[in-house]
Order: structure tokens, then sequence, then C-alpha cells
């Protein structure tokens, strides 16, 4: 009799054009709603957060249709707007307060289309069309703009589209494995385990806001059976450099700091007249740009890299070209690596020597942290400050174990590697640990230390990083982190493949470990 490992293999082989075909029609779907207005037919939902509405219905009806859960009812929108769909055996024989609860996570927003540039830059192709690699397109410009194509030979595998990598397929994947969890559960996939599984709202422009709506929100006094024991995020964790579809246990946070330094006004002709808080605030950048040069204020960590921060956007109040402005407003994009603090960052900008010297000229300068005002598909405004702490998942906890045995025992028979090893994003035999350099859903997990409003046993095995607490995490997932978010961004279906199988493994291995 085959082994569960060979089972779940041969199934994900076996789906991997059915999660194909669900990937192209999800990422076409805006197509039919973008850039018309609402008496044209467009979708009043498709706004900031880039065309959910139509995407998360189109979802819900593939999760019921393919058999992803046992019925309807098992899948629905909560009040933020999140997918959310459950899968368990029921006839196990353990206690359903007794079962280890696993969280997948996966986010349906896109970042903005560009599909004019798409157009331009690949010959006439939209980042809506959902393209096989044999499809008309430009190679010469995929090979260039993006961080990793493989060889001419295995463009057949490759899916193109804005969120082919970032990231339906990681929403797919796991529709396809609660399929297979719910097909193997006689033979012990589910054993033991309750999957939750999470497709997020406006995760692009809210790092995190669908699973921070969990923390506060759902879990605060709920029954064990819905505090997770670990959660799989599936966000691309694939490098241009050193391999597809590594197994990613941390992440730096990151957080918005808004600097609005506030001016005088008057003729440009008289600039004494008024106070400059185009050049104060100039300075005022020039110096946290050294500042962060030397690495001052910044700290370190040896896995998750050190802290960063950039001005990563600038608003100029001014009634005209030829006057001294009212108001600068600047954001800087801070990176948190594990052990910094929000407010201490937000601290070292208020307190730079020039913004000390705009102060001193008789200058505005306020430092805040904004706060996110958007609402999301089904009308709920989250309001949260934008600070996302990051998270750290040490190797030996039991789920990393279990993600590396579930990798070796799914995935390493089934890809070959060339003579003398594997070369740039190409799969690898091996299992790779790392870290993601960008943000995930994962920040929305964290919540400080001391926050007991959510019943966590110690048996969930829950981790400490720095100032917060969060569940167990680790991330798997198809598509290329250089390929995010640029003209031509693709997906490799063998990569989707292989996630479907980890996936599907992880709760029948991480279940006997704990």
């Amino acid at each position: 009799m085959p082994s569960l490992d060979d089972r779940i293999a041969a199934l994900a082989a076996r789906d991997r054009p059915l999660a194909e075909r669900i990937l192209k029609e999800a990422i076409r779907i805006p197509a039919d709603y973008v850039d018309r207005p609402v008496e044209e037919g467009g979708d009043p939902d498709c706004g900031l957060s880039n065309h959910e509405g139509p995407r998360m219905e189109f979802l819900r009806r593939v999760v019921v249709e393919v058999a992803a859960v046992r019925a309807a009812e098992d899948v629905d929108f909560d009040e933020y707007g999140n997918l959310v769909w459950m899968v368990e055996d029921s006839s196990d024989g353990i206690p359903t307060a007794q079962k280890r609860v696993i969280y997948w996570d996966g986010h349906t927003d896109t970042v903005r289309a560009l599909r004019s540039q798409w157009r331009e830059t690949l010959g006439g192709v939209d980042a809506y069309d959902g393209l096989r690699a044999g499809e008309p397109h430009d190679r010469d410009a995929l090979r260039d703009g993006l961080g990793y194509v493989p060889p001419d030979s295995e463009w057949d595998n490759l899916v193109f589209g804005r969120g082919s990598a970032d990231q339906l397929s990681g929403v797919v994947a796991q529709i396809v494995a609660t399929r297979i969890l719910l097909e193997l559960a006689p033979e012990g996939a589910l054993r033991g385990a309750i999957v939750r599984s999470y497709a997020t709202a406006a995760e692009e422009d809210n790092d995190g806001g669908g699973p921070m709506h969990l923390m506060s929100r759902v879990l605060p006094g709920a029954p064990p059976e819905l505090v997770p024991d670990a959660v799989i995020l599936t966000e691309g964790t694939g490098d241009a450099n050193k391999g597809a579809l590594g197994i990613y246990r941390g992440q730096r946070g990151r957080m918005q700091i808004e600097l609005t330094v506030t001016g005088r006004s008057c003729h440009g002709s008289m600039p004494w007249e008024g106070l400059n808080p185009l050049e104060f605030g100039g300075a005022i950048v020039a110096e946290a740009a050294r500042r962060y040069d030397a690495r001052d204020g910044f700290r370190d960590h040896e896995f998750l890299g050190h802290g960063t921060r950039t001005a990563s956007w600038a608003h100029l109040e001014t009634p005209s070209d030829c006057a001294v402005p009212d108001q600068l407003r600047v954001r800087f994009d801070r990176r948190l690596t594990v052990g910094e603090s929000p407010e201490q960052a937000r601290r070292d900008v208020e307190t730079l020597d020039a913004a000390t010297a705009a102060r001193n000229a008789g200058l505005g300068v306020e430092v805040t942290v904004p706060r996110y005002s958007q609402r999301t598909w089904r009308g709920y405004l989250a309001d949260n400050p934008q600070i996302y702490m990051g998270w750290l998942t040490p190797e030996d906890h039991p789920v990393i174990r279990a993600a590396v045995e579930a990798y070796r025992g799914v995935v390493t028979p089934h890809v070959a590697e060339p003579a003398g090893g594997a070369q740039g994003a190409m799969l690898r035999q091996e299992p790779r640990v790392d870290r993601w350099i960008f943000s995930t859903d994962g920040v929305g997990f964290p919540i400080p230390a001391g926050d007991d409003s959510i019943g966590i046993h110690e048996s969930k095995g829950w981790v400490y990083s720095g100032e917060v607490k969060h569940p167990a995490m680790f991330g798997i997932g198809a598509g290329i982190e250089q390929n995010t978010h640029k003209i031509g961004e693709c997906v490799d279906t063998r990569e989707l493949q292989h996630a479907i199988a980890v996936l599907a493994r992880v709760p029948s291995v991480f279940v006997p470990s704990r």
C-alpha cells in the first residue's frame, strides 16, 4: 500500500491542472471590472483593495465546487472580509478541544496591475490574462525584468499575470490542499487536526490587517478549537539565487512614520518673509538617511538582519511654484527587526538634530504613525496604526521540524537536481530554511507579550519574539520574491504542485510531534 507521502504527492500531481485553471481564472477576474466606472458595469467594490470583491466571491464558489469543504456552510466571509473555510475529521475519535489547530493564510488582493506598462513592455500582454508561457509575450523583456525565469525548455510550466506569484497561487494551494486532506481523511491525513484556511483581504494596503482582526476581535475569549497551534503562510518563498519553495520561519516587521513640517508661505521673491518647510524638511530627511547609513539607532539580528529606514513618500502643500510652501509631509518606511520598538523608531525621527533646528526656527514639526483608514470590500474599517511587528519561530520548534519532514517526504523524491546541484531559483531536493526579506500577513499575528486576552495553553507552543508573542509560524509558497510586483510577474506551476503537497502533509506530521 502506498505511504501517505506517496498518496499526497500523487494527488498534488493529479490536481496540478486543476490548480492552474483556478489560478488563471482568479487572475483574470479583475479584467472584467477594472478601468470601468460603475455606471458602465464596473463593480463598486473594485477600489483601493484591488478588486477583491469579485475575486473573493469566485473563490468561495470554487471552495465548494472542488469539494475543499465537506459542506457549503463550512466556508464563509468574516466581518473583515476574509474568506474562511475549515476541515477536520470528525470521525477520528479525538475530542475537538484536544485537536491541534493549524491556520493557513494567504491574501487575495494584489498591487496595481500597471496594465499599460505590461502591454508596452511585453508586446501586448495584459496583466490580467493569466497566460501560459507558450502564448505571446516578449521573452527578452521578461529575462531582463524578472529576478529569475527557468531555461527556455521549461517555460511551459509558467503562468503569467498580476497576482500569479503574490499571492493568488498561495490561496489556490490552500484550496486544493484542503480538497486533498478531505479525500485522504480516511487514511489519517487529518487525524487530530483542525485546519482553518484564510484568504485574507487588503494585505497589500494594510499588511496583516486580516490576521489583526482575528487576534483582536475573534480570538479573545475563544475556545481552544479556534486558537491556532501553528500558522502556515502561503506567500511565495522562492529566492532568485537560493532556490524555490523555501521554508521561511521569520521576517522583520515594518511601520510607517509620518513627518509633517509646517512653515509659513510667502511670495517666492521674498523668501525671508516665510519659513520654508521644504528646505527644513529636506534637511531632516537628509539627516535621517545619514543616520541610517551609519546604522545609528538600528539593531541587527543574526538571522533576520538589521532594521532599515527609507523615505518612501512625500506631499507638498504650496500655493504655486513661485512661493514658499505651506507644509511638507514625508513618510518613512521603517523595517523593524526583532527587538526594535515602534515607539523608539518614531522618537529616533522626532529627535533628529535637524528636526530640533526646524522647531527652533519657528516651524511646526510633528512625527506620527498614520492609521489605515480605508474600508475593506465588505465595508469594514480596521482603523489600525500602521505598525506591523516582526516574528521569528525557532528552528527547533516542532512545526519547523514538521515542515522539513513533510518536504522531504512529498517533495524531495520528486525533484531531480542536475549534476553539480540546482542553480538559481530551481527546486531543491533538500529543504531550505530561511526568512523573508519583505512583509507578509505574518505581521498580523504577533500581540504584546503581556496580552492575556487570548486563552493560550502552554501546549499551544506559542513563541516569544522580543516584546511580542505569536503562534509558531512558517511560510511555504510558490513564487520567487524578486518576481513579485514586477512587469511580467509569473509563477511556476511545479512549485504550486509541491506547495500543495507540503500543506497537505504537514498536519499529519505535526500532530504526532506535539
